[in-house]
């Protein structure tokens, strides 16, 4: 595993690229954060915050919660193997290689204990990173988990992200995820499809041994209300939180809502 120095970018978030077990991603963070390799990384009094996004798209829908985040504690982000521009593996990946990865990744950097927070697919490689490294993940932020029980099927599945982004979603939210999937392209994106839709998620969360919090936007299709209170309730500490007036891309329209429910779940747990 190593980790290349940092690129000079002229974005709020700076950037070096990671590599574990072959696949190669990308990590970010902002000024008042420890930069990954340094000793200083994995030496923070309380969790670090881990942002996982979901399939086809990258960091850039999750920045405005990093920002938030950022502002009391250590955040990073990351980009995955094959989205966002990084280079694409030569095999479809399963979760708990996404999983392994994340996992590596972070402790190649340094960086531990940590509060993963994943959305949509990311929920998927959240879980497994938790399985993967249980020393290291403390707690569990599940934002429109996917896939719902109500979606089993591509179809229902993409049916749903459809009305989302017509009837839930910002122009800038909508930005931002198309451009990214345009990004991801085709290949990739329908080589992991099935890999998402396949993946157990009630099961697999049921082997999660520390407090889980569901968020989902109240006016999501994706991840519905019943689907999601289930899911809190598959775990001993799990809690759901409802973000008012926001659809699956929560985190983009109301940052600072989402950021107080995991800042206020993560003191209450700790």
């Amino acid at each position: 595993m190593r980790i290349a120095l940092p690129r000079a970018r002229k974005e709020p978030l700076r950037s070096a690229d990671v590599e574990a077990d072959g696949l190669q991603g990308r990590i970010l963070w902002a000024d008042g954060t420890p930069a990954p390799g340094m000793e200083s990384a994995g030496s923070q009094a309380a969790p670090a915050y881990i942002l996982i996004h979901g399939i086809g798209v990258s960091h850039r829908y999750l920045r405005r919660l990093h920002n938030e985040l950022a502002a009391v504690a250590p955040t990073y982000s990351l980009d995955l193997p094959g989205f966002a521009g990084t280079p694409k593996p030569g095999r479809q990946l399963s979760v708990e290689d996404y999983g392994a990865f994340i996992a590596q990744a972070l402790k190649a950097c340094g960086i531990g204990p940590y509060v993963l927070v994943g959305h949509s697919m990311g929920v998927q490689f959240a879980i497994e990173a938790a399985l993967y490294a249980p020393e290291q993940a403390r707690r569990l932020v599940l934002m429109g988990p996917v896939v719902d029980s109500e979606h089993r099927s591509v179809r229902r599945q993409g049916l749903a992200l459809f009305l989302d982004s017509l009837l839930r979603e910002s122009a800038s939210s909508n930005w931002l995820v198309f451009s990214d999937y345009f990004r991801c392209g085709p290949r990739w994106y329908f080589t992991e499809l099935p890999v998402m839709m396949a993946y157990p998620t009630e099961l697999r969360l049921a082997g999660i041994n520390v407090p889980v919090l569901v968020l989902r936007g109240d006016h999501d299709p994706v991840a519905g209300a019943d689907w999601s209170l289930r899911l809190s309730q598959v775990v001993q500490q799990g809690s759901l939180v409802e973000i008012g007036r926001a659809g699956h891309v929560a985190q983009h329209l109301r940052p600072r809502q989402v950021a107080d429910a995991i800042r206020s779940f993560a003191e209450a747990s700790a």
